[in-house]
């Protein structure tokens, strides 16, 4: 197995500098390619990088030295973008959501299955040091039955935040507002702490925001399939921008992680009795990033990014699925099409029916 792996950067948006400034950071690891529709844009993270530029996806996808493509595109070309680079026997990293169509992303883990290459979708907080806590009693039974979950995530962009680019609050582009751009992250430790789910009844609004086609208010209730219920809250339009909360309620336990970092865990143990864990001596990677990022998209220091690069890394070379593959990356994907689907008909979605 090669020593080095070879990254393609695919796309120069905002989460750009994050996957470059945490793939370089991996010993092994170094972006050989930059790929934009911009040549300024690709020339000015390429030299960075100290690596080559190219305005021509093809063309890039022709480079031996690539291994892994990260693709940070506008969502609704995600799906078309790592089909190909798969097709070329490239494996993909893709940022959130994996697309804006279940269809799409289907079509994705499946070209990638059968081209024999990994693909794993970013969600880098479930290896927050905080979740991974929490997970862990969860699957321990620590917990007892899971019965509450409450996400929220009350954030602010200013209408400069969708002014100044022509496809954020579009549907072609972003496929919804709130709930698929800023609040995936939290739904996916939702589920991933509740477990799967089966059924959600939403509304969504656009009452803060000019001139863009998807909400920036979003209220849903969930049911679980183990009987456990939960509610989903998010918004752009919390000025000057609030936190992002997610409480999970056991039999035997309860835990709070806001703004990434746990701040409250509590489990009952056998002898009836309350464990309330030391939190200091949890470390939380991104800790108190999401107090900048309810307002600032930029603000974000990546190590957990890192760690979801070093996962595809190492699951490459022992030839494993990665942690978060294509049909993890798929869950909070239905859940937030659901809650959309939900609103638009005004009727509780089934998601197996969905």
């Amino acid at each position: 197995m090669k020593k080095e792996f070879g990254f393609a950067i695919v796309g120069t948006g905002l989460i750009s500098a994050t996957h470059y400034e945490q793939i370089s950071a991996i010993e092994g690891a170094k972006v050989v390619a930059v790929y934009s529709r911009s040549e300024e844009k690709a020339k000015l993270l390429a030299e960075k990088a100290g690596a080559d530029w190219y305005t021509d996806y093809q063309e890039m996808l022709k480079r031996k030295e690539i291994d892994i493509v990260s693709i940070i595109t506008p969502s609704g070309t995600h799906a078309d973008m790592a089909i190909e680079a798969a097709r070329a026997g490239k494996h993909v990293i893709v940022e959130k959501p994996m697309d804006i169509s279940l269809e799409k992303a289907q079509q994705m883990i499946d070209v990638c299955r059968e081209h024999h290459v990994k693909l794993s979708v970013i969600s880098q907080h479930r290896f927050d040091s905080s979740a991974v806590k929490i997970k862990a009693d969860i699957d321990s039974g620590r917990f007892g039955k899971m019965v509450l979950g409450q996400a929220a995530v009350n954030w602010y962009r200013p209408q400069s935040y969708y002014d100044t680019s022509k496809w954020r609050g579009t549907m072609e582009m972003n496929g919804g507002g709130v709930l698929i751009n800023q609040a995936i992250h939290t739904i996916d430790l939702f589920h991933y702490f509740m477990g799967e789910v089966e059924s959600v009844y939403a509304h969504t609004a656009i009452l803060a925001h000019e001139r863009i086609e998807v909400e920036d208010v979003a209220v849903a209730t969930v049911k679980f399939k183990n009987g456990g219920l939960g509610t989903i809250v998010g918004t752009t339009a919390a000025y000057p921008g609030l936190s992002a909360r997610l409480e999970i309620i056991g039999t035997h336990g309860t835990a709070v992680i806001e703004n990434d970092q746990l701040m409250k865990h509590y489990l009952r143990n056998p002898n009836n009795e309350t464990e309330a864990f030391n939190l200091a001596g949890i470390e939380n990677h991104n800790g108190g990033d999401r107090d900048h990022a309810s307002v600032d998209p930029a603000a974000l220091d990546g190590a957990s990014h890192r760690l979801q690069f070093i996962d595809m890394i190492n699951a490459i070379r022992e030839d494993r699925e990665p942690l978060v593959n294509g049909e993890e990356g798929l869950k909070p994907l239905k859940i937030i099409l659901a809650i959309y689907q939900s609103a638009r008909t005004g009727q509780p979605i089934q998601l197996e029916d969905y």
